[in-house]
């Protein structure tokens, strides 16, 4: 499992340019089944993502496609994470 921080970088003002593209390049992430949870990090910092069932590579690679990514307007940061204990309603994420 991991988690993508998507911080914004100085070029935030430019994020409307890409916005459209950002938000398909998400719906991609959810059709795919790759990603479970979206939203906003709070003070308007950026985004965060919540994503499973992918290689760490090729998650590197999905989050380069993002164009907030490739345009510079977040910095991009992933942490990989084990689940040990969940919620029931959350097991599908325990190995």
């Amino acid at each position: 499992m991991f988690i993508i921080l998507l911080e914004f970088s100085r070029n935030k003002g430019q994020a409307s340019m890409f916005m459209e593209g950002h938000k398909q390049w998400l719906e991609s992430g959810f059709e795919d089944g790759i990603f479970l949870m979206a939203g906003s990090l709070q003070s308007n910092l950026g985004g965060g993502i919540l994503a499973h069932d992918v290689s760490l590579e090729a998650l590197h690679d999905r989050v380069n496609d993002d164009p907030f990514v490739s345009e510079g307007i977040v910095n991009a940061r992933i942490i990989e994470m084990t689940p040990s204990r969940a919620d029931r309603r959350l097991d599908f994420l325990i190995d």
